[in-house]
This record gives C-alpha cells, structure tokens and sequence, in this order.
C-alpha cells in the first residue's frame, strides 16, 4: 500500500516532534522494552491497523511497533481527541495517519474505513469501532487478521456483548482488564485528565464545589479522589450495591442521580453507558451547573435532547451555555471525553503501562494464532508483574524478595499455629 496521510496541517510536525520526544522521555518502562525485544522483532512484516486517541503516547507506541518490524496505520478513535501537531509528526516521519481534530461523523468512519483497506493482520482499538466495522461491513477482512488488542471499558462492554451473541469472529485481548492498565490509566490517569480537561476548559475553582461522579468504578474512583483532593465535596451516583458500598466507605455521599441533579455544582460522567444524566435531570439543575463526560462515547448525557430546547453560546473553545425555561447549564467539549478534548489525555508515565500491554497482547496474539478461539483473553499475572518491574527498574526502585523459608511456608499447607 502506497504511504499517503490526512492531517489538518502537515506544517505542525515540528512542534508535534517536540511533544512526541517528551512523551519518550517519560514513557520509561515502553523503551525498556522495546530494548528487550528489538533482537527478536516480533512484529515483522505484521500489518496493524489502529484506532486510538492520537497522542504524543500513542505515537511513542507506534514508533515502538515498527521499530519491532510492524507496518503500521493509525486513525483516531474519537472526534476531538487527536493532536494534530502530533498527526503531522507522524505523517512526515511516513506513517499513514488520517486523524483530524474536530471531523464529522462521516469522516471519522472514513478515516477508519481508509485504516482497514491496510487489510490488518492485528487490530488495536479503543471503543471497539475498528472491530465493529469489520464485522458489519468489512468481513472480507477476516481472512487475514490474527486477532485484536481493546484498550478500554467502553470496548470492551461492546465485545462481551458481541461474545454473548455468538457474533465474535476473531480472539481479542481486553487490554484493559490488565491489572497495569486498568488500574493505572483508567484509576491515576483518567482522575487527572478529567480534572485537567474541566479546569482548561472552565478555569473554575475546585475546591468547595459540590462535584456529582456518576460511575465508581476505576474511573470514577479516580476523578473522585482527585476532587476531594482539590478540596471538593463528591457527590457518587452508583447502580452498583458493592460499589456504592465502596463510594459510601471512601467517604463520599451516595444518592440517584434525581437527587444529586438538584444540588450539584459540576456534573462528571464515567460509565461506559448511555442517558446516565437525561433531560429532566438538566431541567432540575441549579442555573450555572458545569457538565461533562469522561466516559468514551457522547452518549451518556443527553445533549440531544438539550439542544432542541436551548439556545446556545459558545463561551470559551471548550464551554457552551445552554439556556432554557429562564435558566442556563454549561456543556463542556460538546459531551465528548473532556479530558481528551479539552486537555491531553492521561500523562505520559501513565500511558507508558498502557502501552507495555498493548505491545505484549499483539505479540501473545502472534506467538499463539493457531491456538486461540473467537474469543476474549486476558494477559496474565505474569505480564502485570513484568510491566510492574520494568517502571520500577527504570524507576531504580527495589523491592524485597522472599527467603527460601517464606516460599515453603507459601506453598505448605501443614504448618498452621
């Protein structure tokens, strides 16, 4: 396939070459183990077709890839989250990107489908669209691709779903159901990011505003704690019992979302789900709420249906007020992942983890092709350990080791008191 690209501004590559050397610079436990793998090149001659957030991270990791021997094309997984500096980097480094801030729906398909006419032996996603286009449109993809790699829960909820179905025709890795990604990115990460994204796109003061989290699970624990942080009363709306239980033991107030939308000053979503905040929740909301999503997808705030009955003013690039019934909310980064459009995305360090697994699960779907089912798989315990000690190493952090004494007594089931 010839290397061709589309990127917004080609003329931004210096700056993005900038960002991607920093994001190098922090990704120690990714180089380390591209060191360790470059004498086998597990990827060579391996096709690989990505749709992932295009980051300065996201570009240290294809640089590992082909640097390993893979061929690699990259679109963007959402809407607002590539940098484009970085898109321009890739492209003048010869690497087929079609990533754009800001495209519509129907060039952000484009985008994906001009990434699988690469016809993909590996599929790396994030929210499940590349896998979703090849089963419903694209079959005759099938033949050629060893298996995919799913970076994050949204996708994840999607490919249990088409599991369950019997639909699944190819074994995926759920990346992150990885122990080092999962509660890495989705918990560290994504508690930053969001915060980073509304503060960007609000400069509002944190501390002693009611913050309502809808979701605890690793990245509603992660926003929450970085509120409370920051001085800020957490409100957690939960349809789990054990993690409401969580939320109520970690301090926070618990109550449905019906009650929290009444006294809320900022609104955060981070389910994986759709309608978690709808419209007669808004209408209830205090005039000059703030509400934003850090879930994948814009669905989980009913904006839809807001702007059929709003008038709307853009107040700063990521900001929008919505007026109605003599009353205003404020909507940040239109719905979409605020701390991606609206910021960076997770830090670098964070990202390092993420992208470790990543590597592993393409290479354990490689070295195991002819063994997996059409199925979902997860790294093992062994791999979490790995990524642990590669960062710690890198890091120059020692750990204890068991005595000979402390294994026997581990493995021996006699010894008691």
């Amino acid at each position: 396939m010839e290397k061709n690209y589309c990127v917004a501004d080609i003329n931004l590559a210096e700056q993005g070459e900038k960002q991607i050397e920093f994001a190098r610079e922090q990704m120690i436990g990714l180089s380390e183990l591209k060191k360790q793998l470059l004498p086998k090149m597990p990827f060579k001659n391996i096709r690989i077709s990505m749709a992932l957030h295009v980051t300065k991270e996201t570009a240290v990791l294809i640089e590992t890839l082909t640097q390993l021997g893979a061929k690699v094309v990259i679109t963007g997984c959402n809407p607002l989250s590539t940098q484009d500096d970085v898109a321009a980097a890739l492209a003048q480094n010869k690497i087929n990107v079609f990533a754009k801030k800001g495209v519509s729906t129907q060039e952000y398909y484009e985008q994906i489908n001009q990434v699988l006419d690469f016809e993909p032996h590996i599929t790396i996603d994030d929210g499940c669209d590349l896998v979703n286009l090849i089963h419903t449109k694209r079959n005759n993809l099938l033949k050629n691709i060893i298996g995919g790699c799913e970076e994050t829960t949204t996708g994840i909820i999607r490919l249990k779903a088409m599991k369950n179905q019997g639909v699944l025709k190819y074994p995926i890795v759920a990346v992150n159901d990885s122990a080092t990604k999962h509660l890495v990115d989705n918990y560290y990460g994504t508690g930053q990011s969001t915060i980073d994204g509304i503060l960007r796109a609000t400069n509002i003061l944190i501390a002693g505003k009611k913050i309502v989290v809808c979701g605890y699970g690793d990245c509603g624990k992660g926003v929450a704690m970085r509120a409370k942080s920051m001085g800020a009363k957490v409100i957690i709306v939960e349809v789990n019992y054990f993690r409401a239980l969580q939320a109520y033991f970690d301090g926070y107030d618990v109550m449905p979302i019906n009650d929290a939308s009444k006294i809320g000053d900022i609104f955060i979503t981070a389910t994986g789900d759709k309608s978690v905040i709808r419209l007669e929740h808004m209408k209830q909301m205090k005039s000059g709420a703030i509400l934003c999503n850090s879930g994948h997808f814009d669905c989980e705030i009913q904006i839809q249906k807001l702007k059929q009955i709003s008038k709307i003013t853009k107040i700063r690039e990521f900001m929008d007020k919505y007026e109605f019934e003599k009353k205003h909310i404020y909507i940040l980064a239109d719905g979409r992942l605020v701390n991606l459009s609206a910021a960076e995305g997770h830090p670098s360090f964070v990202m390092s983890f993420s992208f470790c697994n990543q590597v592993l699960a393409a290479k354990f779907l490689i070295e195991n092709k002819d063994k997996l089912k059409n199925d979902i798989y997860t790294l093992s315990n062994k791999t979490d350990e790995k990524i642990s000690k590669l960062h710690l190493d890198a890091l120059g952090i020692k750990i204890d080791k068991l005595t000979d004494e402390q294994k026997e007594y581990l493995s021996n089931w006699r010894e008691g008191t």
